[in-house]
């Protein structure tokens, strides 16, 4: 339960990227009150945790009801997370440039509205994006029903989401203190785990098939 409670933990981190998140809120938000930013990172991480959970709790019924089967998901899902940590070791994807040209253009139009900053691209796509909702879906499916295991990775989420909700809260304060090197030699580290994760993924998929049996 712990061993899964902690790869659920990396997992997410990584995907998640609190320190990027907070330091795209403070770039979007250079003229909002502590207040405002505070009302913003509450919002977007509620709005975020809920969408995470929904894809967790039940993100592989519906899948299973399409057909879909847990080695193929883990392979499937594998190969989705072992994209994005190739991504981050190579520092291809710093906080702000996570988002396309289209949506940064949008994202800076918006800015002046910060209800709308909420939603997108805070909450989606950058806290509940594809990598967070391929992780809670592969990462539940593999706890193959066991309740306590669905638990710990539920626990997981909520408290990634709350160190989320943390970074947020300080963000314009860590947009100042954390230097460039530091942010990403933070993000190549987890790059590298969830790679193994991912890896590990992969292999758990085509070991639990017939193909090489």
């Amino acid at each position: 339960m712990i061993e899964t409670a902690l790869t659920a933990f990396t997992t997410f981190f990584a995907v998640i990227g609190p320190i990027d998140s907070a330091v795209l809120l403070a770039t979007l938000t250079p003229n909002a009150t502590r207040a405002e930013r505070r009302a913003i990172a509450v919002k977007a991480v509620l709005i975020a945790t809920l969408i995470v959970l929904v894809f967790a709790l039940l993100g592989q019924p519906i899948l299973t009801q399409l057909g879909v089967t847990l080695p193929a998901l883990q392979v499937a899902g594998g190969i989705i997370l072992f994209m994005i940590a190739l991504e981050m070791t190579l520092s291809k994807r710093p906080g702000p440039s996570r988002l396309s040209a289209k949506e940064s253009e949008e994202a800076e139009t918006k800015a002046e509205r910060h209800a709308e900053i909420t939603v997108f691209p805070l909450a989606t796509p950058l806290l509940a994006g594809p990598g967070a909702m391929t992780s809670a879906i592969v990462l539940a499916a593999g706890t193959r029903g066991d309740f306590k295991l669905l638990a710990a990775v539920v626990v997981a989420i909520l408290a990634v989401m709350l160190v989320t909700l943390v970074f947020l809260l300080l963000a314009q304060e860590i947009h100042q203190l954390i230097g460039v090197t530091a942010r990403k030699v933070i993000v190549r580290v987890f790059g590298v785990l969830l790679a193994a994760i991912a890896v590990q993924s992969i292999f758990n998929g085509i070991a639990d098939t017939h193909i090489f049996r």
